[in-house]
This record gives C-alpha cells, structure tokens and sequence, in this order.
C-alpha cells in the first residue's frame, strides 16, 4: 500500500472517530488453531477493536467490571469512559484487542490489505509449559566416544546445541 493511500485511509479514519461514527468492516482473527470471521470492527489506522463478545470468541477473555479477565488473571480496563483499551462508539462498546496483546507482550501480526490478524501464543502459556516440560531421555557418544544420557544431567541446567548441514 502507497504512503497517499495509507494517508487517505488514516483521514478517513479520523473524520469517523471526529463524527463519532463507528462503521463496520470486516477481519479474520487467527489465534490457538482459531478462525475467528468478524463481521464489525470499529476500524482504525493500527489497532483491532472488537466487540466484548468477540473478545471472548477470539481468546476467551471476558470483559467484566474489573477488565478484561482469563480465569484468575484480569488486566484492568476503565470502561467508564474512552481509554486506550475501551470506546463507545454509537451505543456499542469497542475493545482494543491489539492493546491488550501488547499489556500482555504477545506477539502479533497483521495483513491490513486483507484485513487478517495473527496473535501469537501468550507468554503465560509458554512459562507454563517451560516450568513443566520435561525432555525424553536419549543418549549420544560424546566426542570421545562414551555414551551420554540426558538423565546423567537430572536435576542441572542442561543447554542442548544442534547442528545439521542442511
């Protein structure tokens, strides 16, 4: 996309916020082996806005009185009045789905031509599994020969390089 168009589509974009105008476009949410099609979406030059039920269709966080919250974990959102993280726009309540991946340093990627959004694994997650994930035991020779097992190293820090030509 050229730098006039993305500046028309930014123009176009804020004479909407200005009017206080929310119109609808459609974006493909991929996410934890989800296709998500969302039919509205409050558009916007950088950020995806989604409704609160979409939300909860996308990630399963559910926009409560205290925020946005997954089982125990609630990231606070004023929704009393426009934030960072929560508009109202004609009645219907927008919430930044790019912001809070960014509060919970998430990876994400979009294509904006095709109106496609890719949020990566939460980091939660991935501490979950590290803290317990356990490697099968295998053996190797080492350069001298003698065969080495993973288990010989229970209970150390063990760092593992791999190497292959191809």
């Amino acid at each position: 996309m050229n730098l006039s168009r993305k500046n028309s589509i930014a123009s176009g974009l804020l004479l909407c916020t200005l009017s206080g105008l929310a119109y609808s476009q459609d974006a493909v949410v991929l996410y934890n082996e989800r296709v998500v099609a969302l039919e509205e979406t409050l558009p916007d030059a950088t950020d995806l806005w989604v409704t609160p039920e979409d939300l909860t269709r996308i990630n399963d966080f559910e926009l409560k009185p205290e925020g946005a919250c997954l089982a125990e974990l609630c990231i606070p959102v004023l929704q009393d009045r426009d934030s960072d993280m929560f508009v109202t726009r004609a009645g219907q309540g927008w919430f930044n789905m790019t912001g809070l991946a960014d509060k919970l340093q998430q990876a994400w990627a979009v294509d904006y031509a095709d109106g496609i959004w890719s949020f990566g694994v939460m980091p939660l997650d991935r501490q979950a599994f590290f803290r317990g994930g356990m490697a099968p035991d295998f053996e190797l020779p080492d350069r001298e020969g003698n065969v080495v097992r993973l288990s010989d190293f229970r209970g150390k820090k063990v760092l593992l390089l791999t190497w292959a030509s191809w």
